[in-house]
């Protein structure tokens, strides 16, 4: 399965435009113990535009991130509220920490159903 060839033609059947423009190269995510490059991620459909840093992976770095790469990262489901979340991810309720980490899932979640249809997110699910 050509896994990039599926997340270009999810992003032409939906009449997406993808954009990876580099940012910095800096620690991006709370543990980092190495830097990573960080790219901001452009989508845009029709009169809708999402912008948003992306961490590209350090096996990956000096490479722009392809739309497969940015697209398999993307939450594509309803993280639920706090304690579901929680719960389903391992993490404390009681963590400022987590407790952040899922406002960034959900404002993530929030952002992709804004862009893409439910039939649509259910296609983005299948490209792995």
């Amino acid at each position: 399965m050509d896994y990039e060839k599926q997340a270009k033609d999810f992003l032409d059947k939906t009449g997406t435009l993808f954009k990876a423009t580099f940012f910095d190269h800096a620690k991006y995510f709370p543990g980092d113990k190495e830097s990573r490059d960080i790219y901001i991620i452009t989508l845009t459909r029709k009169d809708k535009t999402w912008r948003f840093r992306f961490g590209q992976s350090i096996a990956n770095m000096g490479q722009t991130p392809t739309p497969y790469d940015v697209l398999t990262c993307l939450e594509k489901y309803d993280p639920g509220d706090f304690e579901e979340f929680c719960g389903s991810y391992g993490c404390n309720p009681d963590s400022i920490q987590d407790n952040k980490l899922y406002k960034a899932v959900k404002k993530e979640w929030n952002h992709l159903q804004q862009i893409f249809t439910k039939e649509e997110i259910e296609e983005l699910r299948e490209i792995q």
